[in-house]
């Protein structure tokens, strides 16, 4: 009998440190090759008829990946240097994204090839960063040096700014919620916040000492995860009672966890940039447990992932040139 209960506490010892394994999760990893050199396609997105678009930023183009047959195709912006870093679809099809690089945000009618653009209303919002739309329809995005957030309506063409309260916290990746409120990372501060989507007043939220969070999901129940690109970490933030929970990523505290996407089982995804080659870390909020994979091309930076309606992961493989999918079985 005491040997048993040993045995028992010790279990849940590791599961409380996230060292048990999963064995009944595999995945199959394909890449595509980007049609242009040095593209460094920089972010991935699902678009309503499954295909993945990525941003080519140092080609000025948007690609469009269909994963049933590996066809691409690449759309030349009309503005030079632009520097597309993020984008997003809407449910029209449309291709959302941001001008990193000339302080607009674009979007691409894919069908057509005609560009509408957004120009920023505010000289410091030189390097809109990454743009996710809530139920509503309305654009919502980070802007990292102008230390600001925004939100554009696409059916005024609107846009509207909000200075974030912690001065050079660098805005970085934003989710929105079930219930429309957008959250986003402070990447140069230890800190999550959130945007009333009525009023857009801020709230922060503090992260242990030293955490710099890069990107951030959102699970089905509500609790949002980020990743921990300064510490290792990947943590858990649950809104109501402003509790964080954090856990080792696998990679020890180098492994640099970038990319973070959550899938509709609950599940958490994300990709540890420091690593070399770069994996895909699954990891099972119930259990604590982990389960990781190298990515074949060695993955260059996954520096964010989408999760698809089929549970899916869309990558960018940013240093590689390539595009990929992971498939979850």
């Amino acid at each position: 009998m005491r040997r048993q209960i040993l045995f028992a506490l010790a279990v849940l010892v590791l599961v409380s440190f996230g060292m048990f394994i999963p064995d009944d999760v595999t995945v199959v990893i394909n890449e595509w090759d980007v049609p242009t050199p040095d593209s460094r396609p920089h972010d991935p997105a699902v678009a309503p008829d499954g295909a993945l678009w990525y941003t080519g930023q140092r080609a000025n183009k948007l690609g469009r990946l269909d994963p049933a047959t590996g066809t691409i195709k690449e759309y030349m912006l009309k503005t030079p240097d632009s520097g597309p870093h993020g984008l997003v679809a809407d449910n029209d099809g449309n291709i959302w994204y941001t001008a990193n690089s000339k302080a607009y945000i674009g979007k691409l009618n894919p069908t057509t090839g005609e560009e509408t653009l957004y120009p920023m209303p505010d000289e410091r919002a030189s390097d809109p960063h990454t743009p996710i739309f809530d139920q509503n329809g309305i654009l919502w995005f980070t802007v990292q040096r102008g230390n600001l957030v925004g939100k554009l309506d696409p059916a005024t063409g609107k846009v509207a700014l909000k200075e974030v309260p912690t001065e050079r916290c660098r805005p970085y990746g934003i989710v929105v919620d079930s219930k429309g409120t957008p959250f986003f990372c402070e990447f140069n501060s230890n800190k999550l916040a959130s945007i009333h989507p009525a009023t857009m007043e801020i709230t922060e939220y503090l992260l242990p000492d030293g955490a710099r969070p890069r990107r951030l999901t959102v699970a089905p129940n509500g609790m949002v995860y980020y990743s921990d690109y300064a510490r290792g970490y990947v943590g858990m933030l649950d809104p109501t009672t402003r509790k964080v929970t954090e856990w080792k990523s696998p990679g020890g505290p180098d492994s640099q966890p970038y990319g973070i996407a959550a899938t509709s089982d609950g599940r958490i995804w994300y990709s540890e940039s420091g690593i070399e080659p770069n994996t895909v870390v699954l990891f099972d909020p119930k259990t604590a447990a982990f389960k990781t994979w190298q990515i074949p091309s060695g993955g260059g930076v996954i520096r964010h992932m989408v999760a698809t309606p089929t549970g899916k992961l869309y990558l960018a493989c940013s240093g590689v040139n390539k595009v990929g999918v992971v498939e979850v079985r």
